[in-house]
This record gives structure tokens, C-alpha cells and sequence, in this order.
């Protein structure tokens, strides 16, 4: 699956695939973010809704 992050170095938005998914936080209190890898081995992440976190297919 491939997702839109922004990426800081490049201070633009690129398009990579999604590595994995990853919860953040208490069982209350949860965030939700989608992590990938650029070109050149760069980590990125993007916090999503849940919503958009069940849908993703990792």
C-alpha cells in the first residue's frame, strides 16, 4: 500500500509504501500512524484516524 507523508528534510510531500502500522499511547488514549521508508532509508511517519488505520492493508 502505498500513502502520502510529509517529508521534513525535503519539506514536501512524497508518495513511499507503508512499512507498518503502529498504536501509540494508553488503552484511552490511542493514536494511530502509519510508518514508511523513503529511497534513501529514511524513516517516516504519519498520524491517521483509526478509521483510516483499520482500512490500511500492511
Amino acid at each position: 500500500m502505498r500513502s502520502t507523508f510529509y517529508d521534513v528534510k525535503l519539506r514536501k510531500k512524497v508518495e513511499v509504501d507503508v512499512t507498518e502500522k503502529v498504536v501509540y499511547g494508553d488503552a484511552g488514549k490511542q493514536r494511530f500512524a502509519l510508518k514508511g521508508k523513503t529511497e534513501d532509508g529514511r524513516n517516516l511517519t504519519k498520524f491517521v484516524s483509526k478509521a483510516d488505520f483499520e482500512k490500511a492493508d500492511v
